[in-house]
């Protein structure tokens, strides 16, 4: 099978797995309900997939280095078919949280998808690779939602079942046309050099590292400032804006057109022309002034206007950093990475409901928008430093090659 071929199989993975993630997302708040849920307990929900996210991401990207990437997104997928079943199947809060939490460590597998495609990429062209996953999350995060409304015409549960039929398609799609990327010799490898199950050592381990760790601290930051908007975004709608839930939803699809424009369009062409370095530190500018904004933002116009350069630095920052980050390691190391990296990324959205929510709850609408962009800005300088000022020659590596 051919590189193209290949790249578009695993994009379809992609899109399916956030698909399924995408019907359940707007619906969860109603349907928890049902069981007695308040908002906090809705809020522990989200945070739970979050958690089981967070651990699982690095086990699945050790045990595709392992195992192969194949074989991780199968048990990982067929995992996720059965949360589902669980999530509609639930007559309690307590199996919902059981269920949500299967869901999000068997959702960790994002970080296979990008390693996969680390595999089958040069450095040259890795980021646009990378920008593949991007755009499945954009047109899965609008195809989604607008599902999981249909579905639950029928009920709660339906969509939710949808989401396990889907799953269960996207399994036979891994099974007859993804094929291993890993060649028999790295497997091989991979067997009589175990590294150790992930832990806290290894994350330090990485910080050590010059340009893995100033990547990981600014991806830190960039995205307890990014998960700050997504969650409380819905609130910050209802509150200033006096949006119901369907005009959230439209918004939100809005969101994810911009999304797939960035990656699918513009990546490409920016990592072409830009070096990877420049485009990390300035798509962490564009951010702290586009959150801002979003913070000051008083109608609908103005919202989806802030929307756009928003939009278009999560999407860069997001899948360069990856690109670098797959660049800065060893190839065996780069499922692990990856791992750690989406881990971290899950992290933060463990705290940035609670703290966004706190924020807006105490000081106002406004809050979490103005403390994001300042955390931002305390963060400038660093990022100058590193990727501006002495770059490392990975983040000027995609304009060399030809």
């Amino acid at each position: 099978m051919t590189k193209d071929k290949r790249l578009a199989t695993i994009f379809i993975v992609a899109f399916i797995n956030l698909v399924g993630f995408g019907i359940i997302i707007p619906l969860l708040p109603y349907y928890a309900e049902t069981f007695g849920a308040d908002e906090m307990d809705v809020g522990f929900l989200i945070a739970s997939y979050a958690a089981a996210q967070f651990i699982g991401a690095p086990i699945w990207g050790r045990f595709s280095d392992r195992y192969g990437r194949r074989n991780a997104l199968s048990i990982s997928v067929a995992g996720a078919a059965i949360g589902y079943i669980i999530f509609g199947l639930a007559n309690s809060l307590t199996v919902l949280f059981l269920s949500r939490i299967l869901a999000g460590f068997m959702g960790g597998n994002i970080s296979v998808a990008q390693a996969y495609i680390a595999d089958i990429t040069d450095s040259k062209d890795r980021a646009k690779g990378l920008g593949l996953i991007g755009a499945a999350f954009g047109l899965g995060f609008v195809t989604g939602p607008a599902l999981g409304g249909l579905l639950s015409n029928w009920g709660y549960a339906a969509p939710a079942f949808g989401a396990a039929i889907l799953d269960t398609l996207n399994l036979l799609a891994i099974y007859f046309w993804l094929p291993e990327s890993l060649t028999p010799e790295q497997r091989e490898y991979k067997k009589q050099h175990r590294e150790p199950r992930f832990g806290l050592d290894d994350l330090i381990r990485a910080l050590k590292r010059p340009l893995v760790g100033s990547l990981l601290n600014t991806q830190f930051v960039f995205s307890m400032a990014f998960a700050t908007f997504t969650t409380v975004f819905a609130l910050f709608a209802q509150h200033r804006l006096h949006l119901d839930a369907q005009q959230t939803g439209y918004v939100l699809a809005y969101v994810g057109v911009l999304i797939i424009l960035v990656q699918a369009v513009l990546i490409g062409r920016l990592t072409a022309r830009l070096s990877e370095g420049f485009l990390l530190f300035w798509s962490t500018v564009l951010m702290s002034f586009a959150l801002l904004a979003w913070a000051f933002v008083g109608t609908v116009l103005t919202l989806l206007i802030v929307l756009i350069p928003l939009a278009l630095a999560g999407g860069v920052f997001r899948t360069v950093v990856n690109s670098v980050l797959s660049k800065a390691v060893e190839k065996e190391e780069i499922g692990g990475t990856m791992g750690l990296s989406a881990s971290l990324e899950s992290f933060t959205r463990i705290i940035a409901p609670s703290f966004g929510g706190f924020i807006m709850g105490q000081l106002g609408s406004s809050a979490p928008g103005i403390m994001s962009a300042v955390l931002l800005a305390v963060f400038i300088p660093y990022a100058w430093k590193k990727f501006m000022v002495n770059p490392h020659p990975v983040l000027n590596s995609n304009l060399q090659e030809p």
